[in-house]
């Protein structure tokens, strides 16, 4: 035990040391994910139907999946991402993490889920009319294609997805979100 710190505390001060180190690495593995030029962010607010992603433990088995944002008076973000669990009819989830912007461009934020760790969310693809968008990570581990709908056309659907791939995503690992 070093300096009378209680085992319990030293336990999560090392998890977190850890947690920012991996973290650090991840990122290193691949050369930087570009991003858009610019965001309009009052434009950017509001909800996105989540339609594929590479997910994260937690949305494994998600349905339903939104995504939505409001711009804070503080210029954070305030994020609610919902989805059901294992079904249409599965119980709801919802995580609130909060978004921080970190560019001029408004393109590179970080987003807090547990104090004080800040992901990595790059905004990789937006159309003009913000109408879709693509949500990635330099490390190339998780990717988010989202909607202003909860479907868009095949071909749509496509062009996103080899958008993806040509980030250096493996689309093998992709999963389609159903929505309903």
């Amino acid at each position: 035990m070093a300096m009378g710190i209680e085992p319990v505390h030293y336990r999560a001060a090392s998890s977190i040391v850890l947690s920012l180190l991996l973290l650090g690495c991840a990122t290193t593995k691949h050369p930087p994910l570009p991003t858009v030029a610019h965001v309009d962010l009052e434009r950017f607010m509001g909800s996105w139907y989540v339609l594929a992603s590479i997910p994260t433990f937690l949305e494994k088995q998600a349905y339903d999946a939104v995504e939505s944002y409001t711009l804070n008076d503080d210029g954070t973000v305030a994020v609610e991402f919902s989805f059901r669990k294992g079904g249409f009819d599965g119980p709801r989830k919802t995580m609130r993490p909060k978004g921080f912007v970190l560019d001029s461009s408004n393109a590179v934020w970080g987003m807090r889920f547990i104090w004080p760790i800040k992901a990595e969310y790059r905004i990789c693809y937006l159309e003009s009319d913000y109408s879709s968008v693509i949500i990635g990570r330099t490390a190339r581990d998780y990717v988010w294609i989202m909607a202003r709908t909860p479907e868009v056309s095949a071909a749509k659907y496509d062009a996103l997805v080899q958008r993806v791939v040509a980030m250096g995503y493996d689309p093998g690992k992709l999963r389609k979100v159903p929505q309903q």
